[in-house]
């Protein structure tokens, strides 16, 4: 570890500290992202020891596998309505994308068509330097797109239908028993290590993601990770965040990050439309049903899941037939919206 990887992880804890010592909400998942875009922003080396970050990333997984049970499984054939509404999303948020990047940003299709993929950032990086895109520009758009579902969710989720950010995310560590907290680390070490083996997608999420949900349903685990871990899982992907401005330039803010921010518009317009569908034919809660839809990335909605208390099951489930469709089916989506006339 570096001294950019130490100040990068220090100016993070003190972003925590000003959050929790002005009593503002999430402090340590907006404490640290302030801080750390603000660094990045004023142009310090702001680093991130990715191992590190991807193990964190673990404790989402074995919260969400730990919420998995026989009687979830069984209800999944009940919300086939809204699942239904992914794949509609990830075509309309393609098309649209790539005519606004094309049209108004003036970038080449696939630089275009991997910017507005509502896939993971690091999947689409590559898609996009495979196909010949601009990997700084995706990059970019795509930190943008998180960054402001990751702000402006938490605010509609207060304003308009009440949520408590202050609740604790789970229970204190020192309640837990310690059999308890070496399974729920076994599932999260085995089960990252084991995807990242067989190549699988999100690796350091959906590999204790299944492993901590066999382990729910035989009966061996029976509660979510701590609060404290939570917490530290929060504090990791903020400052992961911020760090994707690093050495941002004044051109790249112009162009690339004013266009990831016109692109936002449109996918919380769409994101509403949506829901408010979902809402109105009474197909889920208001909150499960935009935590589910919003386009973010799929660890920061789980964050916000655990800590409104909502439904899991159902949001993960949306998330991952999302990136499992935006992943499986890029080459052949590409080559659909390619056809047209900047194709």
């Amino acid at each position: 570890m570096t001294a950019h990887h130490l100040l990068t992880y220090a100016l993070g804890l003190a972003g925590a500290v000003v959050f929790i010592a002005l009593n503002l909400p999430l402090p340590w998942l907006f404490g640290p992202m302030a801080f750390c875009l603000l660094g990045a922003l004023a142009g310090l080396q702001i680093k991130t020891v990715k191992p590190l970050g991807e193990a964190m990333r673990t404790i989402l997984g074995v919260a969400v596998g730990a919420s998995v049970s026989v009687g979830l499984l069984l209800g999944l054939g009940d919300i086939w309505a809204t699942l239904l509404l992914v794949p509609v999303m990830v075509l309309l948020i393609g098309w649209i994308g790539v005519w606004f990047f094309q049209r108004f940003a003036g970038y080449d299709f696939p630089t275009a068509y991997y910017a507005a993929m509502p896939g993971g950032l690091q999947d689409m990086i590559v898609f996009g330097e495979e196909a010949g895109g601009n990997v700084r520009a995706i990059s970019l758009i795509h930190a943008t797109r998180v960054l402001v579902i990751v702000v402006l969710l938490p605010l509609i989720l207060v304003s308009a239908w009440g949520a408590d950010l202050d609740r604790p995310p789970g229970a204190a560590i020192a309640s837990f028993d310690p059999v308890q907290l070496a399974i729920m680390a076994g599932c999260g070490l085995i089960g990252w290590q084991g995807a990242k083996r067989l190549g699988l997608f999100g690796a350091s999420i959906l590999g204790p993601l299944i492993l901590a949900a066999l382990a729910s349903l035989v009966g061996i685990l029976n509660t979510r990770p701590p609060a404290e871990v939570i917490w530290a899982a929060q504090y990791f992907i903020a400052v992961g965040i911020g760090s994707k401005y690093t050495g941002v330039t004044a051109k790249e803010l112009r162009h690339d990050i004013t266009a990831g921010l016109g692109f936002c518009l449109i996918l919380l317009g769409l994101t509403a439309v949506m829901v408010e569908g979902v809402v109105l034919l009474d197909l889920a809660a208001p909150i499960d049903a935009i935590l589910s839809l919003a386009p973010g990335g799929q660890a920061e909605l789980v964050v916000l899941a655990l800590i409104v208390g909502a439904d899991i099951g159902f949001i993960v489930a949306h998330h991952l037939l999302r990136i499992f469709i935006v992943i499986l089916g890029a080459p052949i989506l590409a080559r659909l919206f390619d056809r047209g006339p900047g194709g």
